[in-house]
């Protein structure tokens, strides 16, 4: 390995992780409190042989997982990406893992460049908990109706204030998002709720599917999403539902930065486990 403090090198990761054991994406001043960001920070710094800031598409929260989360570094040392990639993976705990590694230009940014962000939200519509996947899902017993859901996603689509969605405090920050995409589809027990954004707001994804939730016991009418958006007020929306359903599943870029896509096909995946 060769350092040379004159020139920098830039690169981009994909990172999948099992998020069931940590205390989130951004590392915390508490060192007990273990994070994505401070496990790869470190361990990518050891690599280095000096210190080295990541930074990635989406703080995803406690307990959320991800398989399609990006992130980049710049570095003063040479090595091969084969290098990079397998000194980092022999490093890190085995819920967390780098995917591939690529060098990337000096304007390329994983939070600022990124066209897209989507997520997926598993829940388990059972009467009894999962032995399996109780960490990869959210139990919800009551039966959900996926028709009510499907239809209310609807007034979710397109640009919004979603103040009604935004939890903590907002720093004047718009709350204006893009929503893109949204479906719900059912194997079995299992219901996915898929979404992609521009961007989201902090618990966005989590206290939508709370209020659909609310429509899909049959407590809310399918226009309820539409009134939540109209008075931007998150007092009014549905509790915020636990983390351990949701995964980040892909981030998108404008093509000339070469990111690779993969089509993770979450549904595909999880329908072959179950």
């Amino acid at each position: 390995m060769n350092i040379n403090f004159k020139k920098k090198y830039k690169f981009a990761l994909g990172v999948e992780y099992n998020g069931t054991h940590y205390h989130g994406w951004q590392k915390q001043n508490i060192h007990y409190k273990k994070t994505i960001q401070g496990y790869l920070e470190k361990i990518i710094s050891k690599i280095a042989n000096h210190d080295v800031f990541i930074f990635c598409a989406g703080r995803t929260d406690i307990g959320v997982h991800s398989i399609g989360q990006v992130i980049h570094f710049e570095t003063y040392s040479f090595r091969s990406k084969k290098s990079w990639f397998l000194g980092i993976n022999s490093l890190l705990p085995k819920d967390i893992v780098i995917k591939w590694i690529i060098s990337v230009k000096k304007n390329f940014h994983a939070r600022f460049s990124a066209l897209s962000r989507r997520y997926i939200y598993v829940i388990y519509n059972n009467q009894f908990k999962s032995a399996i996947f109780s960490d990869l899902v959210t139990l919800y017993k009551k039966k959900l109706n996926i028709v009510k859901m499907k239809n209310a996603i609807q007034y979710l689509l397109g640009e919004h204030d979603f103040s009604s969605f935004h939890s903590g405090k907002k720093n004047n920050v718009s709350s204006f998002r893009r929503i893109m995409y949204c479906n719900i589809k059912k194997y079995g027990n299992y219901i996915f709720i898929d979404i992609k954004a521009n961007a989201f707001l902090y618990h966005m994804v989590r206290n939508i599917i709370g209020s659909l939730i609310e429509i899909g016991i049959g407590r809310k009418k399918e226009n309820w999403l539409l009134e939540l958006i109209k008075i931007k007020d998150r007092t009014k929306a549905a509790i915020t539902v636990k983390p351990n359903g949701l995964f980040l599943i892909e981030v998108k870029y404008p093509k000339h930065f070469g990111i690779p896509f993969f089509n993770y096909n979450l549904y595909f995946i999880l329908k072959k486990l179950i």
